[in-house]
């Protein structure tokens, strides 16, 4: 591997490790250790949704004309380092909330600048992008696994260790960003647009039937991946209240357990052109969605030992369907039917559903539907899951109905040939 892949894949590797070391035990120690209500916990991740609707653009169009943009990727990643320093420090929710706040809107443009710098850098060695950077890419799920299991090792799930962990792994990631030599932006006649920048000109697919349906089931997908995010360590982890299941190890590992989600996600990906080329967009989006009925299905059956442990590593593994399956081939959907002037602003638009109004909608409702499930402090976990089963099943069924399309093979092999599956 050459050196400019190396550099690129410890980039990417640090990028997802920061978000890994945090996101899935987050709702954990929110819960357990502050003593947070659902609604509050909904309330700090759908600031994971707040990042992700206009943050990614705004800084987009800061580096695209600007400054550098592994400079604007450095200091963000800089400052987010003093938030999360920050955070740790913080107990109580109105002190906490606006830290968090502030932090992701500083991470979650990174995600997108971290594409944006990767790939200019592969252009420039003259490198294959479409070849050259999955294999790159892929380390950033390694890393987010990683970071996993060394804060649940560690028994920094419920601590506030995990945040400090993250802040010097952003700093060290930032510092590290601003070795690279990236293009200043440079500077052409064409006039501004605030509207276009932020992507705002894609909202014109609303008037297709058929892109509106598509985009309004991305929000509801989108709300269902971040009640996973939120919840799945804490499920696991109240089982330790029971004298029966305390010392069991997928109680005293659940990062671990929870981390076989990412695994799965990493198999899953390789299998999408088979079944986008044997089924069609509309039938692999629809096994997105009932992997999605059936993830939160057996979790409500799952339990740490003999066959509820089994049933929930089979969520786990579940999971890489549901995840890979609607956003592998939502985004190829979007490439297919947006025309090319404005193909750029559509995908975006696609993240902001899912990503963006879909997490802040799956973050403020389940946190209701868990606290009204909290008895005394203890949560009916079974139903709990079974809600959000029985919301994804009715999901799936609407799309069913509402979704019209008309599987073509052929346009699923240029695709391929393309590069862009």
């Amino acid at each position: 591997m050459s050196n400019v892949k190396i550099r690129l894949t410890i980039l990417n590797f640090l990028q997802f490790f920061v978000w890994g070391t945090w996101l899935l035990s987050f709702g954990k120690y929110l819960n357990s250790t502050l003593g947070f209500t659902g609604e509050q916990i909904g309330a700090i991740f759908m600031a994971v949704g707040i990042g992700a609707i206009f943050m990614p653009a705004l800084m987009g169009i800061l580096a695209d004309r600007y400054i550098k943009p592994n400079t604007v990727f450095g200091a963000l990643h800089i400052l987010g380092a003093g938030m999360l320093f920050l955070a740790a420090q913080e107990q109580t929710f109105s002190a906490l909330y606006p830290v968090m706040l502030i932090y992701l809107m500083l991470y979650m443009p990174t995600i997108s600048l971290n594409n944006s710098i990767s790939y200019e850098i592969l252009k420039r060695e003259r490198f294959d992008v479409v070849k050259a950077f999955p294999p790159i890419r892929v380390w950033g799920t390694i890393g987010f696994i990683i970071a996993v299991w060394i804060v649940d090792f560690l028994g920094w799930g419920v601590s506030e260790n995990q945040l400090y962990f993250a802040a010097a792994f952003s700093l060290i990631l930032g510092l590290y960003s601003l070795t690279f030599k990236t293009q200043k932006p440079a500077k052409t006649g064409e006039k501004f647009s605030l509207y276009k920048a932020l992507g705002l000109d894609a909202f014109v697919l609303f008037k297709e039937r058929k892109m509106a349906i598509f985009f309004i089931f991305s929000i509801l997908l989108g709300a269902a991946l971040q009640i996973t995010n939120m919840w799945g360590e804490a499920f696991i982890h109240d089982f330790g209240s029971l004298t029966e299941f305390k010392d069991t190890f997928a109680v005293k590992n659940n990062g671990i357990i929870m981390s076989i989600s990412q695994m799965s996600e990493v198999l899953f990906i390789l299998t999408i052109p088979f079944f986008l080329k044997r089924f069609g967009i509309k039938k692999v989006m629809l096994m997105s969605m009932f992997a999605w009925v059936l993830r939160f299905m057996l979790f409500s059956a799952g339990s740490p030992v003999g066959i509820g442990l089994a049933l929930i590593i089979l969520s786990n593994i579940v999971y890489g369907m549901a995840f890979d399956f609607f956003n592998i081939s939502g985004s190829l959907f979007v490439e297919k039917e947006a025309k090319p002037e404005i193909r750029g602003s559509a995908q975006g638009l696609f993240i902001i559903m899912a990503n963006g109004f879909g997490a802040m909608i799956g973050a403020y409702f389940s946190g209701w539907i868990i606290d009204l499930y909290t008895a005394n402090g203890v949560k009916d976990w079974d139903s709990i899951w079974a809600i959000f089963g029985i919301y994804s099943l009715l999901v799936a069924i609407a799309f069913m109905i509402l979704f019209k399309y008309k599987h073509n093979p052929e346009e699923i092999k240029k695709a391929e040939e393309a590069g862009k599956i």
